[in-house]
């Protein structure tokens, strides 16, 4: 059973003992329900990992979106590995929703079996490390950085898993499921699921 959280993801997650990094390492080991080519670790929604008892844990687990309806599979899931796997007895899944998932947070490992897969991964929208801040001049939304269609991932280059053409059109929104749109290869033809940025 999922329960929502009052904490910010991660603030259980801190103590970081041998068993809680090897419960973590089991709870992320799961396979997502819609993407089972990626477990929830390269998916980048499982937060913390952290002991409340002799045999209980609590596991902070952060949806890709609000409405995710896979987030009640991915805790039975979580329970049942930790349980068998872990020898934990009692499994209380928390769903956080602070700081909120991004596509950002799949990883390296995750983006390639993504594409292994046939999925455009989501483009990058973050650099890596600390993100410098500068105040300047006020501009308005037809001006300057990022006013460019695509700066902000809109429809900038989707390269096509199977042939790595940058030359993609946009065919529909939605595609399998919410999380992907679906995409045509003007060279090779094919068709694919881009998995949409969230940022």
């Amino acid at each position: 059973m999922v329960t929502d959280a009052e904490t910010p993801a991660g603030a259980g997650a801190l103590a970081g003992s041998p068993l809680e990094e090897r419960l973590r390492e089991l709870a992320g080991s799961v396979p997502d329900p819609e993407l089972p080519m990626l477990t929830l670790a390269e998916l980048g929604v499982v937060r913390g990992v952290r002991r409340t008892g002799a045999a209980a844990v609590e596991v902070e687990l952060t949806p890709t979106y609000t409405g995710c309806p896979a987030v009640e599979t991915m805790a039975e899931d979580i329970e049942r590995v930790l349980r068998e796997r872990g020898g934990v007895a009692e499994v209380r899944v928390r769903r956080v929703l602070a700081p909120a998932w991004t596509t950002d947070d799949i990883t390296a490992e995750g983006r390639r079996k993504l594409a292994e897969a046939g999925i455009a991964p989501p483009r990058t929208t973050r650099p890596p490390g600390p993100v410098p801040v500068a105040l300047g001049p006020r501009r308005d939304r037809t001006s300057g950085p990022g006013a460019a269609a695509g700066a902000s991932g809109g429809d900038a280059a989707v390269a096509c898993p199977r042939c790595g053409s940058g030359d993609t059109e946009l065919l529909s929104p939605f595609s399998s499921t919410a999380c992907k749109a679906l995409r045509r290869c003007t060279a090779c033809l094919e068709p694919f699921d881009h998995f949409k940025e969230l940022t």
